[in-house]
């Protein structure tokens, strides 16, 4: 690698260029800093990237996956036990990072929530409600450092900014009818109203609501109206394409940096952003106890320094991880003695499915990305784990997100693959069928880790990341549970058909299930347990930020976009106040 290329300094230095950068990016500009975000993909925009005419491509975008990192040039190693041999992952399967300007941000459903107020307290809950024996002794079970009421506003001004579009279920204190009767209180209700209802979420809530169950409308980031957002951005109402997963919206109806923040921050003298830039360090200064900016390389291979008085990263969970580990900040994590902090706490979100088949027609095409119906009965600790012996647990939702003809084909089992049956079946049911899908939790383990891979390397000789990472007991037992509530109320819905897809087994990087890693960087009160404090600053590098769910200590049973941007707004007001007075915070 040639010599790096000295550039002028900067206030700040963000690495990537998705949710957690443009958040931190409005508001430090705001302050008056200087602020350069490197993205290692391309620009893209709303136009013309995302033009309905070229963005609704399944093929394209949801199989070739256009949209994502390529693994040839950008991976991790993949084992499901310490004694097992990592081997490359070569093609994008379980999860899929993106690259490009609006990070995963781009491509999301648009599925929002806010943590229970019990997910940031997770081990003293457990223990004050059962007892510590109840905690499995390998599992990492930690408190957040932060509380739900600490970080009320910040979810408030995420929605705002989002325009999400939902029901309160408690405002102040008070249940809300029609909301989520469990989750903690709000100071507002969701700047619009839920999305239209479409037939078949109708027929999920009479069965939920027959059962004694408390469905209410998935909060969702595609608005129901036309909406101006907090920075006073113009957003279009949803149309219901079901084009929302794995596709940029040409409609300005789901929430992106590019349909929120950009059209604001990319005006401002004080903002600059560079493409097509891989970050390979954070450089620090002779101490190691303070970052001095970071080390890039171009398209063309050229290598940069760019100096800052801050870092933060703001890239994909793991690639953050991988940036510690490759800059030699904070211990790395051992999984023999329990030691270290850096690449512990790596979890993952375990879903199952249930495919729906209706007696009538419901037409699934009709579909928006968060277009569900929520029971969040069986999610955290809302019900008694006492006699079940897991802790966790996750939301129940039947889901329209649209009825694309590829890979949207919810038919009944037994159904065959391919030939005359499965044409058949298709012609009968498609316009019958949809899903429900079990979304739980997935705690953070001794033997679940991130660490830098002993033999394979990366295009610039650096070790490529190693997850280590497998399913344990308490997770297969958390998702039969909600699966089969899940069955339950699918049973009390006029069907013809049922299809349940129960997880089972080892842990796969095969097929997809879900992009929501979290971890390997988590946050905290002890420099023992967490990489980062309670406000998302280094414990070692008090000049480097970490942002994004690799601060999650565990994975509660929610998707986790809506704490990603809860947290940003969280350390910007910190990084403000470092800023002023620069030090630890804590």
């Amino acid at each position: 690698m040639t010599p790096a290329k000295r550039l002028p300094a900067v206030d700040v230095v963000l690495v990537g260029f998705g949710w957690t950068a443009s958040i931190l990016a409005q508001e430090l500009t705001d302050a008056g800093f200087e602020v350069l975000a490197l993205e290692r993909g391309a620009f893209r925009d709303t136009v013309p990237d995302f033009s309905t005419a070229l963005i609704q491509d399944e093929l394209r975008y949801a199989v070739r996956k256009q949209t994502f990192e390529r693994p040839v040039r950008e991976t991790l190693t993949f084992r499901n036990t310490m004694d097992q041999v990592a081997l490359p992952m070569r093609k994008l399967g379980s999860f899929l990072p993106a690259a490009g300007v609006g990070g995963a941000g781009v491509h999301w459903n648009g599925q929002n929530w806010r943590f229970l107020p019990t997910d940031f307290l997770a081990r003293s809950h457990i223990e004050q409600r059962y007892g510590k024996k109840f905690i499995p002794p390998d599992m990492n079970l930690q408190d957040w450092g932060v509380t739900y009421d600490e970080l009320e506003p910040y979810y408030d001004r995420w929605e705002y900014l989002c325009g999400i579009s939902g029901q309160a279920g408690n405002i102040g204190g008070k249940t809300q009818p029609g909301g989520n009767p469990f989750e903690g209180p709000r100071r507002r209700d969701f700047p619009l109203p839920p999305l239209k209802r479409s037939a078949s979420t109708t027929l999920f809530d009479k069965a939920a609501k027959d059962l004694g169950l408390h469905p209410f409308p998935c909060p969702a980031a595609n608005t129901s109206r036309p909406y101006v957002n907090s920075l006073g951005v113009q957003m279009g109402q949803c149309t219901f394409c079901g084009f929302c997963e794995w596709f940029g919206c040409g409609n300005y109806s789901k929430a992106s940096p590019q349909t929120t923040i950009l059209p604001v921050l990319l005006k401002k003298p004080n903002f600059s952003f560079r493409t097509f830039c891989d970050v390979t360090r954070v450089n620090t200064d002779s101490s190691g106890k303070k970052a001095t900016g970071v080390t890039y390389v171009d398209a063309s291979g050229k290598v940069y320094e760019q100096p800052a008085g801050l870092v933060a990263l703001c890239a994909f969970a793991y690639h953050n991880v991988h940036l510690l580990l490759l800059s030699k900040i904070g211990t790395p994590y051992d999984p023999n003695t329990g030691q270290g902090v850096v690449g512990r706490n790596y979890a993952y979100q375990m879903s199952s499915t249930i495919g729906v088949t209706f007696k009538d027609i419901i037409n699934p095409f009709m579909g928006a990305g968060a277009l569900g119906q929520v029971v969040d009965d069986f999610n955290g600790d809302n019900f008694d784990h006492g006699s079940l012996n897991f802790i966790g647990g996750g939301y129940l939702c039947l889901w329209n997100t649209g009825g694309r003809p590829i890979l949207q084909e919810y038919l009944p089992e037994k159904t065959p693959k391919w030939g005359p049956a499965w044409k058949k079946a298709v012609h009968e049911d498609y316009l019958r069928s949809t899903w429900i899908q079990g979304h739980g939790s997935v705690m953070s383990y001794r033997n679940n880790y991130l660490d830098l891979d002993p033999t394979y390397t990366d295009v610039y000789g650096n070790p490529l990341l190693r997850l280590t990472f497998d399913f344990q007991p308490n997770e297969h037992a958390m998702s039969t549970y909600i699966t089969d509530q899940g069955a339950r109320i699918a049973r009390a819905m006029p069907i013809k058909g049922l299809n349940v897809q129960q997880r089972s087994g080892h842990y796969s990087d095969v097929p997809y299930q879900t992009t929501h890693n979290t971890g390997g960087a988590a946050m905290g009160t002890d420099p023992r347990t967490s990489v980062v404090n309670r406000y998302l600053q280094s414990w070692d590098v008090p000049n480097l930020f970490v942002l994004g769910s690799s601060v999650y200590p565990q994975n509660p049973g929610y998707n986790p976009t809506g704490t990603v941007g809860a947290l940003a707004f969280w350390a910007a007001d910190a990084i403000r106040r470092y800023m002023k007075n620069p030090g630890p915070l804590m």
